[in-house]
């Protein structure tokens, strides 16, 4: 017969879990999974994906509207009152985890997660936030925020955008906003850019890409996939989405989002890898024998699958903390970014390594998960700074 102590923590264990999140993948989850994965094993194979790496336009717009206005991943996190699908931050990732499999060159990430993330706080006091949630919504818009990829959640960063004078015709509610922002990611596609500009008070604004006075600068980036550019801005006009407290809120909001969906993007890249690399060493012979066959093989893969194991669990935490609005979701994201950040590269590595010398070729899809593994494990915040930011969520003293 148990005693009063055990009883006492059975009891608390069982409070304990039932107030832990689902991590399991529902049935609306598996059939979202399966509809994305169709479009992106149909218009998004590995030689399509780097065949554009070579082309003049890197992001993939055709397949961006596919996913964006039929399936509906644009408007995933935007409220069905404005046009969207009302899901969570669940749904969110698996789509991410899909796009990270196919290394797909759409602007999910920016568009769909962290423009869309910034937005909704301010969707209940600005209409300029309804306006743009529901073009996003609708798949007729896509949108990037503005700050460097390698931007980590926390503290809002020092815009470097400014507020300046206009001319005396500009009409009521209309600012003007000078400077540049390096490295953004999902802006070239993007049809509005979301720009934290300082000022008396400092705010969020919404500046038309295509307007007199915006110029996007492709840059050079590891990640083919995913290319950032520069932005400058010269007294380009813009709208007010959000001032003061509220627009750093919605900044950091948006990065914490962004870098939890960026793990389970991570996760789906590492997944894929494993499975590719997987049936390469089963189908190659070295010896007259497979080499999966060899110890020292089966060891780096089984270490593989249990480094994937654990980042999953760690990316669907994040994702339902998120979508609970949890208080354990800065801990949980920063957990999640941390882990599935390092496992990503190492699957990356272990693809590039386990495939020999066709590994090492361009023809060979191997480099472009190892560029987006290392890009990504510098985005939004790296490992080493996520589990610093960890220790002093969790009160850990410093080493």
């Amino acid at each position: 017969m148990e005693g009063p102590a055990e009883v006492s923590e059975g009891a608390a264990a069982r409070e304990r879990d039932a107030r832990l999140p689902d991590m399991t993948y529902r049935e609306e989850e598996v059939q979202l999974r399966a509809a994305v994965r169709s479009v992106l094993d149909d218009r998004a194979d590995w030689r399509s994906v780097l065949a554009r790496t070579e082309a003049a336009q890197t992001y993939d717009t055709g397949l961006w509207q596919v996913l964006a206005g039929q399936v509906g991943c644009a408007g995933l996190l935007v409220p069905q009152e404005l046009g969207g699908a009302g899901a969570s931050f669940r749904e969110a990732a698996v789509v991410a985890e899909e796009a990270g499999r196919a290394l797909a060159p759409v602007p999910y990430l920016g568009s769909a997660v962290l423009a869309t993330a910034a937005l909704l706080p301010a969707a209940g006091q600005a209409p300029q936030a309804r306006e743009l949630l529901a073009e996003l919504g609708a798949g007729t818009a896509t949108a990037a925020l503005a700050v460097p990829f390698a931007t980590a959640p926390g503290a809002p960063p020092e815009p470097t955008v400014r507020i300046v004078p206009g001319p005396a015709g500009d009409p009521a509610g209309t600012y003007r906003l000078s400077g540049s922002v390096t490295g953004v990611a999902d802006a070239l596609p993007a049809d509005v850019l979301l720009v934290p500009g300082d000022g008396v008070p400092a705010g969020l604004f919404a500046v038309r890409a295509a307007q007199a006075g915006v110029t996007m600068t492709p840059v050079t980036s590891l990640d083919m996939t995913r290319q950032l550019a520069d932005l400058t801005l010269e007294a380009a006009p813009a709208s007010r989405i959000a001032a003061g407290p509220a627009a750093g809120a919605a900044v950091t909001a948006a990065l914490r989002a962004g870098a939890g969906m960026l793990a389970a993007e991570q996760l789906g890249l590492a997944e894929r890898a494993l499975e590719i690399t997987l049936a390469y060493v089963k189908q190659r012979h070295q010896f007259a024998r497979p080499v999966g066959s060899f110890q020292a093989i089966k060891h780096r893969l089984a270490d593989l699958w249990v480094a994937i194991t654990q980042a999953r669990a760690a990316s669907r935490y994040a994702a339902a903390c998120l979508a609970g609005q949890d208080p354990d979701t800065p801990v949980a994201v920063a957990l999640a970014k941390a882990t599935c950040s390092e496992v990503a590269l190492l699957a990356g590595q272990e693809m590039v390594q386990l495939h020999g010398g066709i590994g090492f070729t361009w023809e060979h899809p191997a480099h472009l998960y190892l560029k987006r593994a290392k890009a990504t494990s510098i985005a939004l915040g790296t490992p080493e700074r996520h589990r610093a930011a960890l220790a002093d969520l969790v009160g850990l003293p410093a080493p």
